[in-house]
């Protein structure tokens, strides 16, 4: 899905307001392994992810959970640091050789003014956001682990290839011996 037809998606614009919003976007290429966000610092970019895959992760005291992955047609950021000019709660790094499209916060503030609904696309934006969030905080509840793999495996079969399967075990809420045994028992 082309960044054009993502806006349309997420946030319902006109033709002119989407070439307004894209207009405010820049390139950007990363390399495998850059780091698009440090942990604690402040995030004041928006990004659509053209091509490449992405992960968002946090360092614990006994480990790395990864968050999320995505790839083309998603939007990256830590929403809290962007939004409320917090401390990012999250990292986020290239798993792959990445290009996207980058809105820093001054021209997201400028869209504001610039679009006089801006404020219910954004609404819209962020609900969108939230129903994911919710999603995937009934699939943890309701799920089996085994359950969580077939759906999660259904909807990003194209990470299975380009990541390591412990992040994909992280973002499941298992163990990479878990997931392990899940594929095994699916495979035979």
């Amino acid at each position: 899905m082309n960044f054009k037809q993502q806006l349309f998606q997420m946030f319902e614009v006109s033709d002119d307001q989407a070439e307004l919003i894209i207009s405010k976007f820049v390139p950007e290429v990363l390399s495998k392994n850059e780091s698009f966000l440090e942990e604690g610092k402040s995030c004041n970019r928006l990004s659509f992810i053209e091509s490449g895959v992405f992960r968002v992760y946090k360092l614990t005291e006994s480990k790395e959970v990864t968050q999320w992955m995505g790839g083309e047609g998603y939007f990256i950021t830590d929403l809290a640091s962007f939004f409320f000019d917090a401390s990012a709660n999250w990292s986020i790094e290239a798993l792959t050789p990445a290009k996207i499209w980058t809105l820093n916060k001054s021209d997201y503030l400028e869209i504001q003014d610039q679009i006089p609904n801006w404020n219910v696309l954004e609404k819209r934006f962020i609900a969108k956001c939230f129903m994911v969030l919710e999603q995937r905080v009934f699939d943890f509840i309701a799920l089996s682990a085994e359950e969580r793999y077939l759906k999660y495996f259904e909807n990003n079969k194209f990470l299975f290839n380009q990541v390591p399967l412990q992040y994909i075990a992280s973002v499941l809420g298992m163990s990479p011996e878990t997931l392990s045994r899940i594929r095994n028992k699916l495979s035979s």
